[in-house]
């Protein structure tokens, strides 16, 4: 009766199982797909040629000196549409690469695989793209662009898809620990404990029997109570009295 009771809750773990790793896959192929579509479009946009800036674009290795000419020479839109479209640039990093990598430490490596791409791709620019520069402040940007969308989305969206991957391998350990160690079900019922049989009193053996023969316990008279000591001492004194009269 147990077994075929829990027939239909296997089937059913087992549907739910294949499920959540069809939804795993889904999700990750989804991931991978979204993150080689985004680097077709920053390689677009990053390794385009521009013979027009060729002359104004200068290689920047110090911190906020880019950010300093936005402020100065650029107008405001022309200087949200750069620094905000390097923030944007830098947040398919932060929502994506968590997913694709471990969850231990998976802020730590994605900061540190965002910071090796974007220095990558900074390097390829100066080097070999025409009118294009390396720029520390890009690094910074697109950095910072990554943490933020971690920060709101990325966090929450690859701690559910890491939960849902270990979901299928803590259950199997789940019914394990369930189990009794013989394999049989508990039946609740406990054995009722037998009394413990009386030993009988060991008697000591006397000199000159045999020891094989059990030895009969001497006897003891039972002490006098008080009202056949009171009786006899009434006889005695009656007896005494008719001896004088005698």
């Amino acid at each position: 009766m147990d077994a075929v009771a829990a027939r239909p809750e296997r089937d059913g773990t087992r549907s739910r199982g294949w499920g959540r790793l069809l939804l795993r896959v889904s999700i990750l192929v989804l991931a991978f797909v979204a993150m080689v579509g985004f680097s077709v479009v920053l390689a677009k946009v990053t390794l385009t040629p521009s013979p027009a800036s060729e002359e104004l674009v200068k290689s920047n290795l110090h911190p906020g000196r880019s950010l300093r000419q936005y402020a100065e020479d650029y107008t405001f839109l022309a200087a949200c549409k750069q620094a905000g479209g390097n923030l944007v640039l830098g947040m398919p990093f932060g929502i994506l690469l968590p997913i694709l990598v471990p969850r231990k430490l998976r802020m730590l490596r994605m900061f540190v695989l965002t910071v090796l791409v974007i220095v990558l791709v900074e390097l390829v620019q100066g080097a070999i793209v025409r009118g294009r520069a390396f720029d520390v402040d890009d690094v910074i940007l697109n950095t910072a662009g990554a943490l933020l969308a971690y920060l709101l989305v990325g966090r929450r969206l690859s701690h559910r898809y890491h939960v849902l991957a270990e979901e299928p391998a803590r259950a199997p350990a789940a019914r394990e620990t369930r189990r009794p160690k013989n394999g049989r079900p508990k039946t609740g019922t406990r054995r009722k404990a037998e009394p413990a049989k009386k030993s009988e009193p060991r008697t000591k053996a006397v000199p000159g029997k045999k020891t094989g023969a059990r030895a009969t316990p001497r006897r003891t008279a039972a002490p006098a109570s008080a009202w056949s000591r009171l009786r006899h001492g009434v006889r005695r004194k009656a007896a005494r009295g008719r001896s004088i009269k005698r």
